[in-house]
């Protein structure tokens, strides 16, 4: 069980900047832009894939961080029985229901933390968490399952039928949930996560209901042998380390090793032997051998969360970017503070290897929120990047370049809420952020409220906000900065609007750094976009 153990301060550094924002990432920071989708669902835990620029969203929860008691946690009320594809360029959203798969789909595709990888238009779904009303219990589901992207998503954007553009095969190796999946020189590798049978129950397996829980500790390298309709898992290696590889729910990101070669790192994750603490180590897998790296701890942004991979070819920086979630550290101004109760953060931190290996972390921004557990980020299709999903730096262009969104994920309204968690306190945010950077100096880009009017656009230069407001009918209307606790600390208009396109300017720079939000209101309808000062 967890124990109170109150917050200290650690008088050790990462960043110099009392705002905690570094230019590390190239010559780029870090901006993130709200976008409103209408009927976004909220989701967290989830498996996604896309095709045409749009997503594919299916599997998680519904609710935020599971509760402690074994009758409440991970209750099947809400699991997420839909898949959705998701347009972010319209902002359309559509959806169907997956109980109408046969039932050992229907179950798997419902559970939480599936490890899941796209090779092609092809989602491959692993294992799984969640409540089975075959077995009657919560299990860990050991199958695989193949979806195929343009056949279900189409199926599903046109009402028609989604049975068809699924397969499934059963095998015991892919009993797994809470590890990560990903490809690389056509083999998957499934590293990590843990087999979990019962009710969760934080006084261990032999209290109440009890439970099995059962770590791999292993990396699992296969092929899977698709034609189309028959799947096989084939060229299986396995190695266990009971010691190096014992984490779950962690992030795993592909990485172009200094010497040029590809390769994942599996950053730090949950839990150590004996006290329940993040790792802080790391550990790169290139080919069928994995190494410790030497040196080297992540003290930030440790927990399964949103994060992206960067590579600079130029200086032969690999970099790995991770947007909030859960850590044991985080800053409290400048001062580094450890919290063994492993709160919720809203740190954005980047670890980099520079050409020699040597890793280095450093905080780079922050959510607007302690947001990002258990998210997922997508990358735009057309940002440049390599087959394995790492972002190509040196193929951007212009001062500002979009790399993808922030999706989904837990939505905490305080820092330590597990042992006081009744359900009310977070929840599965439908908050998306599409992910900028942006040259220092430069103006930035609008962040746009799309759709019918009132619309509302932000431009960010500095310390300076350019607003246009767009409307069809004139109409009383209200435009306000709110903080983050939604009090209004400024009011840009008030009153009556013609038809047409209005700009409001604003200088912010005496308001306290933070995350803000415009708010458009009128009687039709109202917007609004968020910024960071």
């Amino acid at each position: 069980m967890k124990r109170f153990v109150p917050a200290m301060a650690i008088a050790w550094l990462l960043v110099p900047s009392a705002t905690l924002r570094a230019q590390d990432i190239g010559d780029y920071d870090v901006v993130l832009q709200e976008v409103t989708v209408p009927n976004m669902p909220g989701l967290q835990s989830f498996a996604w894939g896309q095709h045409d620029g749009q997503w594919f969203l299916i599997g998680g929860r519904t609710d935020g961080l599971h509760r402690r008691q074994p009758f409440a946690a991970f209750l099947a009320a809400d699991n997420n029985t839909t898949a959705y594809v998701v347009d972010p360029a319209t902002l359309q959203v559509w959806s169907a229901s997956i109980n109408v798969l046969p039932v050992p789909l229907s179950e798997q595709l419902q559970s939480t933390n599936m490890e899941f990888e796209q090779r092609g238009s092809t989602l491959y779904c692993i294992g799984g968490y969640g409540y089975s009303a075959t077995a009657g219990d919560h299990i860990t589901h050991a199958a695989l399952t193949a979806i195929d992207l343009p056949g279900v998503m189409d199926a599903i954007r046109n009402g028609q039928s989604i049975t068809p553009f699924f397969r499934q095969l059963a095998d015991p190796r892919m009993e797994v949930t809470g590890g990560q999946l990903r490809l690389m020189d056509d083999h998957f590798h499934l590293v990590g996560g843990q087999r979990f049978v019962g009710r969760y129950n934080p006084q261990g397996p032999g209290f109440g209901p009890g439970f099995v829980q059962e770590y791999t500790n292993a990396i699992r390298r296969f092929g899977i042998d698709d034609d189309g309709v028959n799947l096989a898992v084939t060229d299986y290696w396995a190695v266990v380390d009971t010691v190096n590889l014992h984490r779950r729910d962690y992030n795993m990101l592909p990485q172009i090793m200094p010497d040029g070669s590809d390769g994942l790192t599996v950053f730090s994750g949950v839990f150590q032997y004996g006290q329940d603490l993040p790792w802080l180590n790391t550990v790169d897998i290139v080919d069928t051998s994995y190494t410790v790296v030497p040196v080297f701890e992540q003290l930030l942004n440790q927990y399964h969360t949103a994060h992206a991979a960067l590579y600079d070819s130029v200086a032969n920086h690999m970099h790995s970017l991770f947007f909030g979630g859960i850590g044991r550290y985080y800053f409290n101004g400048t001062v580094l503070m450890d919290d063994p109760n492993v709160p919720f953060v809203n740190t954005i931190s980047l670890v980099t290897r520079d050409g020699s290996g040597a890793m280095t972390e450093a905080a780079v921004g922050e959510m607007p929120g302690l947001l990002g557990a258990s998210g997922e980020f997508i990358p735009l299709p057309e940002a440049p990047q390599t087959p394995s999903g790492i972002l190509r730096m040196n193929a951007f262009s212009g001062d500002t370049v979009a790399i993808g969104h922030i999706v989904g994920g837990i939505s905490s309204s305080a820092a330590n809420i597990f042992f006081i968690n009744t359900g009310t306190q977070s929840d599965a945010t439908g908050r998306v952020f599409r992910v900028l950077l942006v040259a220092p100096g430069s103006t930035g880009t609008s962040t746009l409220t799309k759709g019918p009017s009132p619309s509302l656009e932000l431009l960010v230069q500095g310390d300076r906000l350019v607003v246009t407001v767009r409307l069809d009918d004139a109409l009383s209307t209200s435009v306000s900065i709110l903080d983050s606790s939604g009090r209004t600390v400024r009011t840009l208009h008030d009153g009556r609007m013609a038809a047409g396109e209005h700009v409001l300017h604003a200088q912010v720079g005496t308001l306290a750094h933070g995350a803000y939000t415009i708010r458009l209101s009128t009687p039709s309808g109202a917007a609004a976009a968020r910024f960071m000062r």
